[in-house]
């Protein structure tokens, strides 16, 4: 009897195991529910350098990931890397999930509403940073907006719930109803009314005031930042709601 049930539970999780979804990929729960990927796993399609064309070398595809290889530097930046965007622009009420990790003391940033364009030459002056980061960097220092799941410049992260560095964390940024919410690894760390006195408030007083977010305009590209620091990033996926 004991073998039976040690034999039925090795069975569960050998199914269990071939039952996880593979990275890149769309359950048939999320194909029903209008998801649809932003990256495949296997190449660079969708995606553009922002404020140009193709995407630099130091983008490439690791093991299914999506990797800022930064072996050598040109000032901030990679050598060969630079931002990259999504070639669609968003509009609307939507669901965005990714996975990012990190190496030691790295720092980059997923962008939200970025507005592409010759008046804002640098994509971190017009679109709203969700810190990713290696927050070591900041250890002992005063809390500040430039931790992981804070919007940079503009709000904290209401918990500091990071897997450590080269792990994989898991970031849900939501648009509903004038409602931003964000889920980092499970916990909800940011929670914004966007018509609110509040948040006008902070974006008011961010580096942001003069970007399309400062007058009230919540549509754009998704962007990625080279901040010079090698960074993974897989299972980006969108939905329209």
């Amino acid at each position: 009897m004991f073998k039976s049930l040690v034999t039925f539970i090795f069975l569960l999780l050998i199914v269990g195991s071939l039952a996880a979804q593979s990275p890149n990929t769309l359950s048939a729960k999320e194909k029903q529910e209008g998801w649809k990927l932003l990256f495949t796993g296997k190449d660079l399609k969708g995606w553009h350098a922002y404020g140009g064309k193709e995407t630099g070398s130091a983008w490439k595809i690791e093991q299914g990931a999506l990797k800022l290889d930064v072996p050598e530097r040109a000032g901030n930046k990679a050598k060969n890397g630079g931002d990259i965007v999504t070639d669609e622009e968003i509009s609307g009420d939507f669901e965005f999930k990714a996975d990012w990790r990190v190496s030691k003391y790295a720092n980059s940033g997923i962008f939200f509403f970025v507005n592409e364009s010759a008046q804002n030459p640098k994509m971190h002056s017009t679109g709203l940073e969700l810190q990713v980061i290696d927050n070591t960097i900041y250890e002992g220092a005063k809390e500040n907006t430039h931790r992981a799941g804070d919007f940079f410049g503009i709000a904290n992260a209401r918990l500091r719930e990071i897997n450590p560095v080269e792990e994989w964390n898991q970031v849900h940024f939501v648009v509903k109803k004038n409602k931003l919410t964000v889920t980092l690894n499970g916990f909800i760390v940011q929670e914004h009314d966007l018509a609110g006195a509040d948040w006008k408030k902070r974006v008011a007083e961010s580096g942001l005031a003069k970007a399309p977010i400062g007058k009230g305009i919540y549509k754009g590209r998704i962007g990625l930042q080279d901040w010079g620091s090698t960074v993974w990033f897989r299972n980006i996926k969108l939905r329209k709601i």
